[in-house]
């Protein structure tokens, strides 16, 4: 898949917010949201940033796992227009992606990078203007504690507060209100959804700011 997907171009109209009020609408969990990973660059969650592509999905796990290594290194590999989705170890205190790492996702044609653990080089990242939503930051690699063993398979969210999973092809929309992934099965239901959503909030707002009460012009334009 690449920018050219139909999907990615009808996605770019919509924010975060509105891909989860369609999710809800699908009754898919937690309208798709990925909690705790929040924009570091090109700034710290602010501007309009927002990127969109198929989930390129990395699963880092500790080194006495049984599963080898992967044999090649995974950033070689990123699909032009993809978001690559790197999944660590919970409470890993070591980087497991850095400014190199985007320097090649960026000239293969990545759109960004969504880090479920620590990254580093911050600035690098920012002086690349390349888009990367994480946990936090750190400043250690990976490799004393973590190896790569798995490329494109589903990876669970790294957390206590939710049940997510991120598959490969799976749709990953960020910007300054979060991360969600939309499954791509459900990509087509939700996309007429969230072009209703928007044109009923946008009458909504317009009647709103002219003096109508909030639960008026929710019955009248929701429904």
């Amino acid at each position: 898949m690449t920018k050219e997907d139909p999907i990615v171009e009808a996605l770019q109209q919509y924010t975060t917010c509105d891909v989860s009020d369609a999710l809800i609408k699908l009754k898919y969990r937690n309208g798709g949201f990925l909690s705790g990973l929040t924009m570091w660059s090109p700034h710290r969650q602010e501007g309009a940033t927002k990127i969109v592509g198929p989930a390129y999905t990395v699963q880092y796990v500790p080194l006495d796992d049984p599963r080898p290594k992967h044999p090649t290194h995974y950033i070689d590999d990123v699909p032009k227009g993809s978001v690559i989705f790197v999944s660590a170890p919970a409470k890993t205190p070591n980087a497991v992606y850095g400014g190199l790492m985007s320097t090649r996702a960026r000239a293969l044609g990545a759109v960004g990078s969504v880090i479920d653990g620590r990254f580093r080089d911050l600035q690098e990242q920012r002086d690349l203007g390349f888009p990367i939503f994480a946990r936090d930051v750190g400043t250690a690699p990976p490799a004393e504690l973590l190896k790569v063993a798995a490329v494109n398979v589903p990876v669970k969210l790294q957390t206590d507060e939710q049940d997510m999973t991120v598959n490969p092809g799976d749709y990953i929309i960020a910007d300054i209100n979060g991360v969600v992934v939309l499954p791509k099965e459900l990509a087509e239901q939700a996309l007429p959804l969230m072009a209703k959503q928007v044109e009923a909030d946008t009458k909504m707002q317009v009647a709103i700011e002219g003096g109508m009460g909030f639960a008026e012009a929710s019955k009248k334009f929701r429904g």
